[in-house]
């Protein structure tokens, strides 16, 4: 009888209840804390040398239960369907239950195998079932965001159908792979709760026969914990790596109330293929010799110092500021003349790290500063025109203390928003002083530009004052601005593959997206569309739309406005308040891209980042003289007819106009002189068009200089102010 039952226990499902914590270590993640996985009515375990199937016609399923040292069968009904223990508490990284006979040493944990960077493709992904084509498999990628309306084509999750008994999401990766561990998040929607508290998962080589993970010390099916919110994603290391084709994760029991919804990445190594039966995986790198990691603060600061120890006669490093936590917003200038304004050089900057988990913006400029370096060393013509014609200055991090953060959580585990804001919380992409509002105004009360400027509009008095909620790391950036005479600029941030220029934010009050071009509308698309267009991965017509927009149907740019409003920009703040023209660059769907991604991502992105620095030449230059001293004239307005905005002159008198090919009528003006017009044409040539003024001062601001230094005025001068005063009399 007893050898029966223990006979007949053998093929039951087992409710287990161990502990382990298998090491993290090499995979770019935070360390692993320990948590008792979750006691977790289980649906029916499959054997692992058969598929499972959708249905289960069986009414029964067998439990056991060991107390005192003897087997007890106990039978129940058949659940429809799983009912879940809900955890309380935060999840934290996990590992399946009972794995305690842990090996000393573990082999380092694989990267990524790519569903939140896109590298695997929707093909690869099924499901046993799924609630809509908005909820397929393909939206089971990890960080995915879903559009502001459920039920669309761009929902947050693959969610399996409420009738499924048994779901599963499977993986092809293509190739043999040795999977050691997955990441799970819920489901990301305004309007549903939707997660996964645990799962199992099972491998395949052919997609028919499968077999589970187990745990060590039971041998049973392992039943992984999975996620308590929708967002916080969860890892869980595989007891033991297993090499495969296939994987699937088949949810065990979920949020009561709620539907079986899941996100996840796969941790992944490619294992060689001795027979080639299968084509061989497209290799991820770059020739370029570079340093490809991510770097924290101490790492940064340290790897500047080597571009500057290299190439001493070109870079100089600088401060901007501080953050809130003290950090140094380090700046890498690049130049033949590092440390001082050549008259008619323009400056450019690229800065990153806004937010402080976009992480990839700040590697691909450090990475960046070590190819100027070395190849300015090695000759490169075109690095070398770069060096010797434009003044360049690459900000890494602007938010480091978010960075930090997001840094300390690791590349896969850092969630979507995490580090985001700076030590204060604050948004600094938020934080920039609103100068459209007072603008926009003035110009429906017919103030602009002869009683309000259209250009270099000055900081609201409520922006000033002491307990004004700025931003260290902003006003650090704002004092940047007014100190150099910046041209151009890109501001590079992460999670989409798009670039927007201004206006960000929409004219119409409360509007949450509208187009609101700026008067250089056209300058401002000519520079989007060249980054996009020199942008390999925007340039891919293969790769699929991010989250919820498919920009590529618009050339992969888009006005910011039309995008989503956003008062405060950097990007129109730059454009009100300087010379300055701006666009953000979105890099990548992932916005802290494993490390191993970080030479394809330098690939995708080297020869943007040059072409855009390249785009200053675009337009005219020239220098605005005084007519008999032949000295520069500093703060000269610089105005192009049938456009509503106007630059001005350095402090040696030198411009920069940015303008797309065509024919311009340019003025000429400053304070006590007579505006000068001529005609500019910009051609399609590389190179700005010289565009150069003399002025002539105006009787009045003579007679002050005359006055001013106790020299008596000429007759001629005299006879013609007289005739002046009688003409207005």
């Amino acid at each position: 009888m007893w050898g029966l039952l223990l006979a007949l226990a053998t093929f039951a499902p087992a409710v287990d209840l161990g502990l382990g914590t298998p090491s993290a270590s090499g995979l770019g993640l935070a360390p692993p804390a320990t948590t008792k996985a979750p006691v977790s009515t289980l649906a029916p375990s499959s054997n692992p040398a058969q598929q499972p199937s959708g249905k289960n016609n069986e009414q029964h399923v067998r439990i056991r239960f060991v107390k005192k040292k003897k087997v007890i069968i106990k039978k129940r009904k058949k659940l429809t369907r799983p009912r879940p223990l809900v955890t309380t508490g935060p999840p934290v990284i996990t590992t399946p239950a009972g794995a305690l006979d842990l090996p000393e040493e573990k082999e380092p944990g694989c990267p990524p195998l790519g569903l939140e960077s896109l590298r695997v493709s929707d093909s690869q992904l099924e499901a046993s079932s799924s609630q809509s084509f908005g909820l397929g498999p393909h939206r089971g990628r990890l960080n995915i965001q879903s559009g502001l309306e459920d039920g669309d084509l761009y929902d947050g999750a693959w969610c399996a159908e409420p009738q499924d008994a048994e779901p599963w999401l499977q993986v092809d990766a293509r190739h043999p792979t040795r999977f050691s561990g997955i990441i799970t998040q819920g489901r990301n929607s305004v309007w549903r709760y939707d997660w996964v508290t645990s799962y199992k998962v099972q491998f395949s080589n052919d997609s028919r026969t499968w077999w589970g993970s187990r745990n060590r010390s039971s041998g049973m099916d392992a039943v992984f914990p999975a996620n308590s919110d929708p967002e916080t994603p969860v890892l869980n290391l595989l007891p033991e790596p297993q090499v495969a084709r296939f994987i699937r994760l088949l949810p065990q029991t979920w949020l009561q109330g709620g539907d079986s919804c899941l996100r996840a990445e796969i941790l992944a190594c490619p294992v060689s293929d001795p027979n080639d039966l299968f084509p061989k995986a497209p290799a991820l790198g770059s020739s370029d010799p570079l340093d490809f990691r991510h770097h924290n603060y101490k790492a940064m600061r340290k790897l500047m110092k080597q571009v500057n120890e290299q190439c001493p006669n070109v870079t100089r490093i600088y401060s901007i500021g501080k953050s809130h936590q003290g950090l140094k917003l380090y700046v890498m200038e690049m130049s033949d003349h590092p440390g001082q304004h050549e008259l008619g050089e323009p400056e450019v900057r690229y800065v990153a790290g806004m937010h402080g988990n976009e992480a990839l913006g700040r590697e691909l400029l450090l990475l960046l500063m070590q190819y100027l370096c070395r190849e300015f060393l090695r000759g490169d013509p075109r690095v070398t025109r770069l060096l010797t014609e434009t003044r360049i200055h690459l900000l890494p991090s602007m938010n480091p203390d978010g960075y930090e953060t997001a840094f300390r959580r690791g590349s896969e585990l850092v969630g979507w928003a995490e580090g985001r804001w700076n030590q204060q919380g604050i948004d600094l992409n938020h934080n920039f002083a609103d100068l459209n509002t007072p603008l926009w105004e003035a110009e429906d009360d017919g103030l602009v530009p002869d009683t309000v400027p259209n250009h270099h509009l000055p900081l609201p008095t409520y922006y000033t004052l002491p307990n004004a909620t700025v931003a260290p790391e902003t006003r650090a950036v704002i004092e940047w601005m007014e100190r150099i005479p910046f041209v151009l600029s890109a501001n590079l941030h992460g999670g989409e593959l798009v670039v927007s220029y201004p206006f960000d934010m929409t004219r119409t009050p409360w509007a949450a997206r509208e187009l609101t071009p700026t008067p250089d509308d056209a300058v401002f698309r000519w520079l989007s569309t060249v980054y996009a267009g020199t942008n390999r991965a925007m340039q891919d017509p293969d790769r699929r739309p991010c989250h919820s927009q498919d920009f590529s149907l618009h050339g992969n740019i888009i006005n910011g406005a039309d995008w989503h409003t956003v008062p405060g920009s950097m990007n129109d703040f730059s454009y009100l308040h300087t010379n300055c023209f701006e666009v953000t660059v979105e890099l990548s769907c992932d916005k802290f891209p494993h490390e191993n991604e970080l030479p394809q991502e330098w690939e995708n992105n080297k020869d943007a980042l040059l072409t855009y620095l390249e785009q200053v030449r675009v337009g005219i230059a020239g220098v605005v003289r005084d007519k008999d001293t032949e000295l520069g004239i500093a703060d000269a307005v610089i105005s192009v007819d049938g456009i509503n905005h106007d630059v001005t002159t350095a402090w040696g008198g030198d411009y920069w106009r940015l303008l797309t090919p065509g024919d311009y009528m340019v003025t000429a003006s400053a304070e006590g002189y007579h505006s000068v017009t001529r005609s500019c044409r910009v051609t399609f040539e590389e190179g700005p068009v010289p565009c150069n003024f003399h002025l002539t001062k105006t009787p009045k601001q003579r007679l002050r200089e005359l006055l001013a230094s106790g020299a008596k005025v000429p007759p001629d001068l005299r006879r013609r102010l007289e005739r002046l005063r009688g003409q207005k009399n």
